[in-house]
Parts: C-alpha cells; structure tokens; sequence
C-alpha cells in the first residue's frame, strides 16, 4: 500500500499510519505528519515516518507514561483539525 502527497510517493512500511487523533495529537508534538489520507470521508489516516524515537513514545503513549502539558496538547489539536478540514 502506498499513500500519495503532494511531493512524492510513500511506501507503508517505511511510515506509521493511524487514524487515533488523541495518538496523532500527540505524536505530532513530536515529530511532523508526513500526510493525511482522506480517502475514508469517516475517518482520516496520518502517517509519520518509521523511526524507533516514534516507536518509544508510541509505546509509551498506550503504557500511560507520557506527560503532555494540556494547553500544548489542545492547541496542537487544534492545528490538526485546521488540517484536517482546512486542506482540500
């Protein structure tokens, strides 16, 4: 499977996809959203390149461990949401 952005092709298993926007908030603190698949009008797909940093904070997002100030948090999904339904 591959996803399609403006500048190149991507290849699935060089990136990490996932439709959780609590997750994708979060990542996005982080490290940048390569894409957003909109093909599924119910729910949109973010992909972030592969690396064992994303994989760590993955991880320790679904153990709890993570410690994300809450304003930082909300304004980060704010930004997303602009994306999301601000990008054709």
């Amino acid at each position: 499977m591959t996803v399609m952005t403006m500048k190149k092709i991507i290849q699935h298993e060089d990136y990490y996809l996932t439709s959780d926007l609590a997750l994708t908030t979060t990542l996005s603190i982080f490290f940048p959203i390569e894409a957003i698949d909109k093909k599924n009008p119910y729910k949109a797909q973010f992909s972030f390149k592969q690396s064992k940093d994303l994989e760590r904070i993955i991880k320790n997002y679904w153990d709890g461990k993570l410690k994300i100030e809450p304003k930082m948090f909300f304004n980060q999904l704010k930004i997303i949401k602009s994306r999301l339904y601000g990008e054709l």
